[in-house]
């Protein structure tokens, strides 16, 4: 059966972009600042305010006045690109149609900050919104920590490390097309591996990047599919997209967090490409996509 994309627009998208070419940290960083000014303005919120979690940079969006949940989001890229600004629409449209807070967290990158550097900025954003919450005005209702592609992997990790540090304190981990297994011996990492946007070479990459022993990629603390034991984790929405080489890892990831009793809402978007959640000005379908993700946190942290 002939692979369908969820519209002409993807196509035309994938299309444009074809093969990656030579893979420059200094040059995918600009050409991820340049798409993220090349976006237009996400909604107006009622406040956003930038923010300081030790020498971390982070900004908040607070969607209405009053005590409302809280995500504390991670940005998507390879744990090598991407910062608050590359981020700011989704953000603001996250908190927009979810009527949830958001606060991003602009974590340390490699291979300046490898393993596990981000992870303890995560970890430690956590600490700081449970240490700090008068500092949120008014304090969050519920805490949940999330992020797309390489955030996601980090929310994993994060949770898994705070079950014992915090527990209780997480209501909620989000995981959207995110990394689980960096060895790559899922199915779909060979299925779709070239051609859906996201390239294997190109995962390697950047795996190499966050983790540059590759002998580590089996390790739970790098790839949290092996985790020994999930018993004891937040609820999950997990979100996959049909065409992402990344995709059968984060299910098996779901399937073994459903099998530790952990509450999991899994939906795997037909149609789509990994990095969805920021080509919603490309592709009605990923917009529809993010709408479907805001509705999910609306309804699983209110």
């Amino acid at each position: 059966m002939t692979p369908v994309l969820a519209d002409a627009q993807l196509e035309e998208y994938l299309a444009r972009v074809g093969p990656p070419g030579d893979l420059d940290v200094a040059a995918l960083r600009r050409s991820a600042r340049e798409r993220g000014r090349l976006r237009s303005p996400g909604p107006d919120v009622h406040e956003v305010r930038d923010l300081r979690i030790g020498q971390l940079k982070a900004r908040l969006y607070r969607p209405t006045a009053g005590n409302i949940p809280l995500i504390i989001f991670l940005h998507g890229g390879g744990w090598t690109i991407g910062d608050l600004e590359t981020h700011d629409r989704l953000c603001r449209r996250l908190a927009h149609r979810s009527g949830v807070a958001v606060l991003a967290v602009d974590y340390r990158l490699a291979p300046e900050n490898p393993w596990p550097a981000s992870i303890d900025d995560a970890v430690a954003a956590v600490h700081w919104v449970a240490s700090n919450p008068e500092v949120l005005d008014p304090p969050p209702r519920a805490i949940a920590i999330g992020g797309d592609s390489a955030g996601g992997t980090l929310a994993a990790l994060a949770c898994l490390r705070l079950r014992d540090e915090l527990p209780d304190v997480l209501s909620l981990q989000v995981l959207l097309y995110a990394n689980t297994d960096l060895t790559g011996a899922q199915p779909s990492m060979s299925e779709r591996a070239h051609g859906w946007g996201l390239d294997a070479h190109a995962i390697r990459f950047f795996n190499s990047q966050w983790v540059p022993d590759a002998s580590r990629w089996a390790d739970p603390d790098v790839s949290p599919l092996f985790a020994p034991e999930l018993l004891g984790l937040p609820k999950a929405l997990i979100v996959t997209a049909e065409f992402d080489p990344l995709r059968d890892e984060l299910e098996a990831y779901a399937t073994r967090l459903v099998d530790a009793q952990v509450d999991v809402t899994l939906r795997r978007e037909a149609g789509l490409i990994h990095g969805f959640m920021t080509l919603d000005e490309v592709s009605p379908a990923c917009s529809r996509a993010v709408d479907r993700v805001a509705g999910d946190l609306r309804s699983l942290l209110h």
